[in-house]
């Protein structure tokens, strides 16, 4: 198993649009095949701030995951422009 621990931070003018454009990107890679678990959540104390936890089952699910039309459109062409900061980690299950 392939889990990538992703931290985004947004300014509090763009976090909300990025909210939305995250809790999509969720649901549409719930759908994928390869895809174990895609979990978004939100800061309270800093609500300009979002963490992703995804699960793949292997790194061509990951591949495939990439691919695919709605994370071109909502993460390369939407999420990753607004955001001010994207730190990413992926790791393999041990």
């Amino acid at each position: 198993m392939l889990i990538q621990s992703i931290h985004y931070t947004f300014s509090s003018a763009d976090a909300d649009r990025a909210g939305d454009m995250l809790k999509e990107l969720q649901w549409r890679s719930r759908e994928e095949p390869g895809v174990i678990e895609f979990k978004v959540g939100r800061s309270k104390e800093r609500p300009a701030v979002f963490a992703l936890w995804e699960e793949y089952r292997d790194e061509e699910a990951l591949r495939s995951h990439v691919a695919t039309e709605h994370f071109q459109r909502l993460a390369v062409n939407g999420i990753r422009l607004l955001a001010k900061e994207r730190r990413a980690e992926t790791v393999f299950s041990l």
